[in-house]
């Protein structure tokens, strides 16, 4: 089983702790960090913008990913939300089990 780190952005902490609550709820990952007062900068539709987000790192296998992704574009208000899998190249083993044991299906 491969493990999947996911990093989401929300527009504020309330949304991202129902977005994560919802997605280890649904077995979709094993566990979610929500992280306040990120400060974004970006182009969007041609202006720069900058507000305030939050982030969320999810930690799930590669087999929900799709699954994760999906349900995360259906929670998520952003019209073009950062919904983004990075590969768990070195992980510890007992965490790796933990992640699959939590995102079976």
């Amino acid at each position: 089983m491969k493990a999947l780190i996911v990093y989401i952005t929300m527009p504020d902490e309330a949304s991202a702790r129902r977005m994560a609550r919802t997605l280890v709820e649904e077995r979709l990952c094993a566990g979610a960090n929500v992280i306040p007062g990120l400060h974004s900068v970006y182009h969007w539709q041609g202006t720069l913008e900058e507000q305030g987000e939050c982030a969320c790192i999810l930690k799930t296998s590669d087999e929900r990913w799709a699954a994760l992704e999906q349900r995360a574009r259906e929670l998520h208000p952003y019209e073009t939300p950062c919904i983004a899998a990075l590969a768990a190249e070195h992980i510890h083993l007992p965490f790796l089990c933990w992640i699959a044991e939590e995102t079976r299906s």
